[in-house]
Protein backbone atom coordinates (compact mmCIF):
# COMPACT_ATOMS: atom_id res chain seq x y z
CA UNK A 1 0.00 0.00 0.00
CA UNK A 2 0.89 3.78 -0.52
CA UNK A 3 0.62 5.90 2.17
CA UNK A 4 -2.20 7.57 0.86
CA UNK A 5 -3.84 4.36 0.49
CA UNK A 6 -2.66 2.73 4.25
CA UNK A 7 -4.80 5.69 5.60
CA UNK A 8 -7.91 5.82 3.77
CA UNK A 9 -8.19 2.04 5.14
CA UNK A 10 -7.74 3.59 7.88
CA UNK A 11 -9.93 5.83 7.91
CA UNK A 12 -12.56 3.71 6.38
CA UNK A 13 -12.08 0.77 9.60
CA UNK A 14 -10.12 -1.39 7.60
CA UNK A 15 -6.67 -2.81 8.41
CA UNK A 16 -4.12 -1.77 6.13
CA UNK A 17 -1.03 -3.59 5.39
CA UNK A 18 0.39 -1.44 8.38
CA UNK A 19 -0.72 1.12 10.81
CA UNK A 20 -0.14 4.23 9.32
CA UNK A 21 1.72 7.05 11.38
CA UNK A 22 1.72 11.04 11.39
CA UNK A 23 4.56 13.19 12.44
CA UNK A 24 3.42 16.92 11.95
CA UNK A 25 0.50 16.67 10.35
CA UNK A 26 -1.20 19.38 11.86
CA UNK A 27 -0.74 21.88 14.89
CA UNK A 28 -1.33 19.39 16.81
CA UNK A 29 0.35 16.29 15.80
CA UNK A 30 3.42 18.22 15.36
CA UNK A 31 7.37 18.53 16.95
CA UNK A 32 8.60 21.73 18.45
CA UNK A 33 11.53 22.72 16.88
CA UNK A 34 14.01 22.74 19.18
CA UNK A 35 13.27 18.82 19.39
CA UNK A 36 12.92 18.47 16.09
CA UNK A 37 16.45 19.35 15.29
CA UNK A 38 17.84 17.09 17.94
CA UNK A 39 16.13 14.14 16.11
CA UNK A 40 17.22 15.30 12.28
CA UNK A 41 20.77 15.31 13.97
CA UNK A 42 20.03 11.58 15.94
CA UNK A 43 19.03 10.55 12.37
CA UNK A 44 21.87 11.74 10.58
CA UNK A 45 20.09 14.47 8.76
CA UNK A 46 21.20 17.77 7.17
CA UNK A 47 21.36 20.21 10.18
CA UNK A 48 20.00 23.50 8.93
CA UNK A 49 17.55 26.29 10.53
CA UNK A 50 13.90 24.49 10.44
CA UNK A 51 10.99 26.57 9.44
CA UNK A 52 8.41 27.00 12.18
CA UNK A 53 5.30 26.09 10.68
CA UNK A 54 3.24 27.19 13.85
CA UNK A 55 4.74 30.15 15.55
CA UNK A 56 2.61 29.92 18.64
CA UNK A 57 3.80 26.39 20.06
CA UNK A 58 6.80 26.92 17.57
CA UNK A 59 6.17 23.91 15.48
CA UNK A 60 9.28 22.88 13.12
CA UNK A 61 8.28 21.46 9.78
CA UNK A 62 8.67 17.61 9.34
CA UNK A 63 10.86 17.31 6.26
CA UNK A 64 10.43 14.42 3.68
CA UNK A 65 13.77 13.65 4.54
CA UNK A 66 13.00 12.81 7.86
CA UNK A 67 9.22 11.17 7.35
CA UNK A 68 11.10 8.71 4.92
CA UNK A 69 13.79 7.64 8.48
CA UNK A 70 10.55 7.15 10.75
CA UNK A 71 8.16 5.90 7.56
CA UNK A 72 5.65 8.82 8.27
CA UNK A 73 2.61 8.59 5.88
CA UNK A 74 0.81 11.73 6.18
CA UNK A 75 2.11 15.59 5.13
CA UNK A 76 0.27 18.54 5.95
CA UNK A 77 -1.77 21.10 3.24
CA UNK A 78 -1.42 24.63 4.95
CA UNK A 79 -3.33 27.46 5.16
CA UNK A 80 -1.56 30.71 4.10
CA UNK A 81 -2.10 32.58 7.25
CA UNK A 82 -1.38 31.82 10.72
CA UNK A 83 -1.95 32.17 14.14
CA UNK A 84 0.20 35.05 14.65
CA UNK A 85 -1.68 36.56 11.58
CA UNK A 86 1.90 35.93 9.78
CA UNK A 87 1.77 34.57 6.30
CA UNK A 88 3.02 31.42 5.73
CA UNK A 89 4.38 32.11 2.20
CA UNK A 90 8.30 33.21 2.74
CA UNK A 91 9.24 31.80 5.94
CA UNK A 92 12.50 33.32 5.67
CA UNK A 93 13.33 35.80 9.28
CA UNK A 94 16.22 33.94 10.96
CA UNK A 95 15.49 33.42 14.55
CA UNK A 96 17.24 31.88 17.50
CA UNK A 97 15.16 29.60 20.31
CA UNK A 98 16.17 30.30 23.47
CA UNK A 99 18.23 27.20 23.73
CA UNK A 100 19.97 28.74 20.31
CA UNK A 101 17.88 26.17 17.83
CA UNK A 102 18.42 27.95 14.25
CA UNK A 103 14.71 28.13 12.87
CA UNK A 104 12.95 30.74 10.41
CA UNK A 105 9.72 32.57 11.10
CA UNK A 106 7.43 34.03 8.97
CA UNK A 107 9.07 37.28 7.03
CA UNK A 108 6.11 39.37 8.83
CA UNK A 109 7.25 38.12 11.92
CA UNK A 110 7.54 41.12 14.52
CA UNK A 111 8.85 40.97 17.87
CA UNK A 112 10.14 42.88 21.15
CA UNK A 113 11.93 41.25 24.36
CA UNK A 114 11.41 43.58 27.28
CA UNK A 115 13.28 44.18 30.64
CA UNK A 116 11.61 40.97 32.09
CA UNK A 117 13.39 38.95 28.98
CA UNK A 118 9.90 37.95 27.46
CA UNK A 119 9.55 37.69 23.79
CA UNK A 120 6.61 39.89 22.74
CA UNK A 121 4.85 39.28 19.40
CA UNK A 122 2.53 41.68 17.61
CA UNK A 123 -0.19 40.94 15.56
CA UNK A 124 -0.07 40.39 11.61
CA UNK A 125 3.54 42.17 12.33
CA UNK A 126 2.11 45.43 13.32
CA UNK A 127 4.29 47.39 15.93
CA UNK A 128 0.93 49.97 15.81
CA UNK A 129 -1.15 47.39 17.70
CA UNK A 130 -0.50 46.22 21.21
CA UNK A 131 1.49 42.92 21.46
CA UNK A 132 -0.68 39.79 21.27
CA UNK A 133 1.60 36.90 22.43
CA UNK A 134 4.20 36.57 25.16
CA UNK A 135 7.01 33.87 25.73
CA UNK A 136 8.84 33.88 29.09
CA UNK A 137 12.62 33.88 29.49
CA UNK A 138 13.72 30.49 28.27
CA UNK A 139 10.17 29.99 26.72
CA UNK A 140 9.50 27.61 23.92
CA UNK A 141 5.54 28.48 22.86
CA UNK A 142 3.66 31.52 23.39
CA UNK A 143 0.82 32.45 25.43
CA UNK A 144 -1.75 35.01 24.46
CA UNK A 145 -2.06 38.23 25.93
CA UNK A 146 -5.59 38.91 26.40
CA UNK A 147 -6.33 43.05 25.31
CA UNK A 148 -10.39 43.19 25.11
CA UNK A 149 -12.58 44.49 27.22
CA UNK A 150 -16.71 44.56 26.98
CA UNK A 151 -19.55 46.26 28.08
CA UNK A 152 -21.94 43.27 29.22
CA UNK A 153 -25.04 45.94 28.50
CA UNK A 154 -24.23 46.58 24.96
CA UNK A 155 -22.82 43.62 23.50
CA UNK A 156 -22.53 42.91 19.68
CA UNK A 157 -21.49 39.84 18.68
CA UNK A 158 -20.69 40.22 15.40
CA UNK A 159 -19.33 43.06 15.10
CA UNK A 160 -16.74 41.57 17.80
CA UNK A 161 -16.05 38.47 15.86
CA UNK A 162 -16.13 39.36 12.37
CA UNK A 163 -12.57 39.28 12.21
CA UNK A 164 -12.09 36.01 13.29
CA UNK A 165 -13.54 34.21 10.42
CA UNK A 166 -12.45 35.80 6.93
CA UNK A 167 -13.54 34.98 4.16
CA UNK A 168 -10.55 33.21 2.06
CA UNK A 169 -9.51 34.74 -0.84
CA UNK A 170 -7.90 34.38 -4.27
CA UNK A 171 -4.37 34.32 -2.84
CA UNK A 172 -5.42 31.91 -0.71
CA UNK A 173 -5.91 29.30 -3.24
CA UNK A 174 -3.51 29.58 -5.27
CA UNK A 175 -1.38 28.72 -2.16
CA UNK A 176 -3.55 25.98 -1.56
CA UNK A 177 -3.21 25.15 -5.30
CA UNK A 178 0.95 25.43 -5.62
CA UNK A 179 1.49 22.85 -2.19
CA UNK A 180 -1.20 20.24 -3.48
CA UNK A 181 0.08 20.18 -6.97
CA UNK A 182 4.21 19.91 -5.39
CA UNK A 183 2.76 17.30 -2.85
CA UNK A 184 0.86 15.23 -5.76
CA UNK A 185 3.96 15.66 -8.23
CA UNK A 186 6.77 14.75 -5.34
CA UNK A 187 5.26 11.52 -3.33
CA UNK A 188 2.26 9.31 -2.37
CA UNK A 189 1.53 10.74 1.11
CA UNK A 190 -1.68 11.10 2.39
CA UNK A 191 -2.34 14.73 2.71
CA UNK A 192 -4.27 16.46 6.10
CA UNK A 193 -6.14 19.70 5.11
CA UNK A 194 -5.26 21.49 7.94
CA UNK A 195 -8.41 23.83 7.30
CA UNK A 196 -9.81 25.51 10.48
CA UNK A 197 -12.34 27.66 11.03
CA UNK A 198 -14.92 25.75 13.56
CA UNK A 199 -12.16 26.24 16.24
CA UNK A 200 -15.30 27.77 18.36
CA UNK A 201 -14.82 28.83 21.89
CA UNK A 202 -10.86 27.74 21.37
CA UNK A 203 -8.92 28.98 23.83
CA UNK A 204 -6.15 29.47 21.89
CA UNK A 205 -7.80 31.46 19.49
CA UNK A 206 -10.45 33.46 21.59
CA UNK A 207 -8.23 35.90 22.53
CA UNK A 208 -7.53 36.91 18.86
CA UNK A 209 -3.91 36.60 18.68
CA UNK A 210 -3.99 37.38 14.75
CA UNK A 211 -6.04 40.22 15.38
CA UNK A 212 -4.77 43.64 15.65
CA UNK A 213 -7.64 45.26 17.93
CA UNK A 214 -9.87 42.41 19.38
CA UNK A 215 -13.01 43.57 21.06
CA UNK A 216 -15.87 41.51 22.56
CA UNK A 217 -15.78 38.63 25.35
CA UNK A 218 -12.61 37.41 24.56
CA UNK A 219 -10.97 35.97 27.43
CA UNK A 220 -10.21 32.89 28.39
CA UNK A 221 -12.59 32.43 31.75
CA UNK A 222 -14.92 34.89 30.87
CA UNK A 223 -16.00 33.21 27.33
CA UNK A 224 -16.45 29.97 29.02
CA UNK A 225 -18.83 31.89 31.53
CA UNK A 226 -20.76 33.80 28.61
CA UNK A 227 -21.85 30.33 27.59
CA UNK A 228 -24.01 30.36 30.64
CA UNK A 229 -24.46 34.15 30.91
CA UNK A 230 -24.70 35.03 27.52
CA UNK A 231 -25.62 31.86 25.41
CA UNK A 232 -27.55 34.30 22.52
CA UNK A 233 -23.90 36.62 22.01
CA UNK A 234 -22.13 32.75 21.84
CA UNK A 235 -24.63 31.33 19.52
CA UNK A 236 -24.70 34.59 17.35
CA UNK A 237 -21.25 33.88 17.05
CA UNK A 238 -21.00 30.20 16.30
CA UNK A 239 -24.01 30.94 13.38
CA UNK A 240 -21.55 33.60 11.83
CA UNK A 241 -18.72 31.34 11.67
CA UNK A 242 -20.47 28.33 10.74
CA UNK A 243 -21.96 30.51 7.68
CA UNK A 244 -18.52 31.19 6.43
CA UNK A 245 -17.22 28.32 7.14
CA UNK A 246 -19.54 26.69 4.25
CA UNK A 247 -18.41 29.89 1.55
CA UNK A 248 -15.24 29.28 2.34
CA UNK A 249 -14.93 25.35 1.78
CA UNK A 250 -16.27 25.87 -1.26
CA UNK A 251 -14.05 27.34 -2.58
CA UNK A 252 -11.29 24.79 -0.88
CA UNK A 253 -13.45 22.02 -2.54
CA UNK A 254 -12.94 23.95 -6.26
CA UNK A 255 -9.20 24.22 -5.04
CA UNK A 256 -8.65 20.12 -3.75
CA UNK A 257 -11.02 18.39 -4.80
CA UNK A 258 -10.52 14.71 -3.58
CA UNK A 259 -6.82 15.76 -2.66
CA UNK A 260 -7.02 16.05 0.95
CA UNK A 261 -7.98 12.55 2.88
CA UNK A 262 -8.91 13.95 6.17
CA UNK A 263 -9.69 18.11 7.04
CA UNK A 264 -9.16 19.53 10.22
CA UNK A 265 -11.72 21.65 11.31
CA UNK A 266 -11.67 22.67 15.25
CA UNK A 267 -9.06 22.25 18.16
CA UNK A 268 -11.11 23.31 20.70
CA UNK A 269 -10.82 21.33 23.83
CA UNK A 270 -13.73 20.11 25.82
CA UNK A 271 -12.23 18.38 28.29
CA UNK A 272 -9.62 19.07 30.82
CA UNK A 273 -7.08 16.57 32.97
CA UNK A 274 -9.87 15.68 35.77
CA UNK A 275 -13.66 15.93 33.77
CA UNK A 276 -15.59 17.41 30.75
CA UNK A 277 -14.61 20.92 30.40
CA UNK A 278 -18.51 21.77 29.48
CA UNK A 279 -21.53 20.01 30.25
CA UNK A 280 -23.32 18.25 27.87
CA UNK A 281 -26.44 20.15 27.75
CA UNK A 282 -24.22 23.51 26.56
CA UNK A 283 -22.54 21.62 24.03
CA UNK A 284 -25.31 19.89 22.75
CA UNK A 285 -27.35 23.33 22.26
CA UNK A 286 -24.40 25.55 21.40
CA UNK A 287 -21.82 23.71 19.88
CA UNK A 288 -23.24 20.29 18.78
CA UNK A 289 -25.80 21.67 15.72
CA UNK A 290 -23.19 23.86 14.20
CA UNK A 291 -20.83 21.18 13.76
CA UNK A 292 -23.46 18.92 12.36
CA UNK A 293 -24.18 21.74 9.88
CA UNK A 294 -20.27 21.60 8.59
CA UNK A 295 -20.02 17.95 9.09
CA UNK A 296 -23.17 17.51 7.26
CA UNK A 297 -21.95 19.73 4.28
CA UNK A 298 -18.76 17.78 4.09
CA UNK A 299 -19.95 14.32 3.82
CA UNK A 300 -22.95 15.38 1.33
CA UNK A 301 -20.07 17.28 -0.87
CA UNK A 302 -16.65 15.83 -0.44
CA UNK A 303 -15.13 12.50 0.47
CA UNK A 304 -13.25 14.01 2.96
CA UNK A 305 -13.23 12.62 6.45
CA UNK A 306 -14.07 15.23 9.56
CA UNK A 307 -11.34 15.74 11.94
CA UNK A 308 -11.35 17.16 15.77
CA UNK A 309 -8.69 17.79 18.48
CA UNK A 310 -10.18 18.05 21.89
CA UNK A 311 -7.91 17.29 25.00
CA UNK A 312 -9.00 15.90 28.17
CA UNK A 313 -11.63 13.83 29.48
CA UNK A 314 -14.06 13.83 26.57
CA UNK A 315 -15.33 10.05 27.42
CA UNK A 316 -19.12 11.25 27.64
CA UNK A 317 -18.78 13.52 24.61
CA UNK A 318 -18.26 10.71 22.63
CA UNK A 319 -21.59 9.58 21.45
CA UNK A 320 -22.57 13.23 20.82
CA UNK A 321 -19.35 13.30 18.45
CA UNK A 322 -20.47 10.89 16.39
CA UNK A 323 -23.74 11.67 15.74
CA UNK A 324 -23.03 15.05 14.69
CA UNK A 325 -20.40 13.44 12.35
CA UNK A 326 -17.18 13.36 13.95
CA UNK A 327 -15.13 10.97 11.68
CA UNK A 328 -11.59 11.27 13.49
CA UNK A 329 -10.88 12.53 17.36
CA UNK A 330 -7.64 13.35 18.49
CA UNK A 331 -5.60 13.07 20.59
CA UNK A 332 -6.69 10.36 22.94
CA UNK A 333 -5.83 11.38 26.12
CA UNK A 334 -5.50 8.14 27.99
CA UNK A 335 -4.10 9.62 31.21
CA UNK A 336 -7.20 11.88 31.91
CA UNK A 337 -10.33 10.96 33.83
CA UNK A 338 -12.48 8.30 32.18
CA UNK A 339 -10.05 7.70 29.11
CA UNK A 340 -10.29 3.92 29.43
CA UNK A 341 -8.74 3.05 26.54
CA UNK A 342 -9.88 -0.82 25.96
CA UNK A 343 -13.39 0.85 26.73
CA UNK A 344 -12.93 3.52 23.78
CA UNK A 345 -11.84 1.17 21.33
CA UNK A 346 -14.51 -1.51 22.43
CA UNK A 347 -17.59 1.19 22.50
CA UNK A 348 -16.35 3.21 19.60
CA UNK A 349 -13.31 1.84 17.71
CA UNK A 350 -15.80 0.77 14.49
CA UNK A 351 -17.55 4.27 14.24
CA UNK A 352 -15.03 6.85 14.50
CA UNK A 353 -11.05 6.72 13.87
CA UNK A 354 -8.50 8.04 16.97
CA UNK A 355 -6.00 9.09 15.50
CA UNK A 356 -3.75 9.86 18.62
CA UNK A 357 -2.96 8.04 21.88
CA UNK A 358 0.26 6.27 20.82
CA UNK A 359 2.32 7.59 23.74
CA UNK A 360 1.74 9.95 27.12
CA UNK A 361 3.91 13.08 26.47
CA UNK A 362 2.86 14.37 29.62
CA UNK A 363 5.09 11.75 31.81
CA UNK A 364 6.30 8.97 29.53
CA UNK A 365 7.67 9.92 26.49
CA UNK A 366 9.72 13.07 28.37
CA UNK A 367 10.61 11.77 31.77
CA UNK A 368 10.69 7.96 31.08
CA UNK A 369 13.39 5.52 29.66
CA UNK A 370 13.65 4.35 26.53
CA UNK A 371 12.39 0.94 27.30
CA UNK A 372 9.31 2.52 28.52
CA UNK A 373 8.78 4.42 25.96
CA UNK A 374 9.17 1.19 23.50
CA UNK A 375 6.95 -0.80 25.84
CA UNK A 376 4.09 1.87 25.83
CA UNK A 377 3.81 2.40 22.19
CA UNK A 378 3.66 -1.60 21.80
CA UNK A 379 0.72 -1.61 24.40
CA UNK A 380 -1.67 1.22 22.28
CA UNK A 381 -0.63 -0.35 19.07
CA UNK A 382 -1.68 -3.57 20.25
CA UNK A 383 -5.05 -1.86 21.79
CA UNK A 384 -5.76 0.66 18.81
CA UNK A 385 -4.59 -1.19 15.75
CA UNK A 386 -6.74 -4.04 15.65
CA UNK A 387 -9.66 -3.71 12.78
CA UNK A 388 -8.42 -0.55 11.43
CA UNK A 389 -9.59 2.89 12.44
CA UNK A 390 -6.10 3.95 14.02
CA UNK A 391 -3.46 6.42 13.13
CA UNK A 392 -0.46 6.24 15.22
CA UNK A 393 0.21 10.10 16.81
CA UNK A 394 1.65 11.07 20.80
CA UNK A 395 -0.94 12.34 22.43
CA UNK A 396 -0.56 15.86 21.69
CA UNK A 397 2.66 17.61 19.87
CA UNK A 398 6.03 16.34 21.08
CA UNK A 399 7.33 19.43 23.17
CA UNK A 400 10.44 20.85 24.07
CA UNK A 401 13.07 18.66 26.12
CA UNK A 402 12.32 15.36 25.08
CA UNK A 403 15.18 13.17 25.24
CA UNK A 404 15.78 12.27 21.74
CA UNK A 405 16.83 8.34 22.14
CA UNK A 406 13.14 8.38 23.69
CA UNK A 407 11.72 9.37 20.36
CA UNK A 408 13.88 6.77 18.27
CA UNK A 409 12.88 3.93 20.56
CA UNK A 410 9.08 5.30 19.92
CA UNK A 411 9.44 5.00 15.80
CA UNK A 412 11.68 1.94 16.36
CA UNK A 413 8.52 0.54 18.43
CA UNK A 414 5.93 1.07 15.97
CA UNK A 415 7.98 -0.06 13.03
CA UNK A 416 9.25 -2.98 15.17
CA UNK A 417 5.36 -3.61 15.31
CA UNK A 418 4.80 -2.93 11.50
CA UNK A 419 6.93 -5.43 11.09
CA UNK A 420 9.27 -3.38 8.74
Amino acid sequence: MTSKERVIAALNHQEPDYVPMDLGGCGQTGINASTLYKLRKAYGLEEHPLKIVEPMQLLGEVEWDLLEKIKGDVVPLWNRGNMFGNSNENITRPWTMSDGTPVYMSEDFEFDVDERGYTLAYPCGDRSAAPSLQMPRGGFFFDNIERSEYDEDNLTPLEDFRESYPLKTEEDCLFWEKQLKYIRDNSDYAVFGVFGGMSIGDAAEVPGPFIKKPHGIRGVQDWLMANLMYPEYVEEVFRYAAEVEIRNLELYRQVVGDGIQTIWLSGTDFGTQNGPMYSLDTFRSLYKPFYKKINDWIHEHTSWKTWYHTCGAVSSFMEDFIEMGMDVVNPVQLSAAGMNGPELKQKYGNRITFWGGGVNTQHTLPSGTPAQVYQEVMDRLKLFSPGGGFVFATIHNVVANVPVENLVAMYQAVNDFRGI
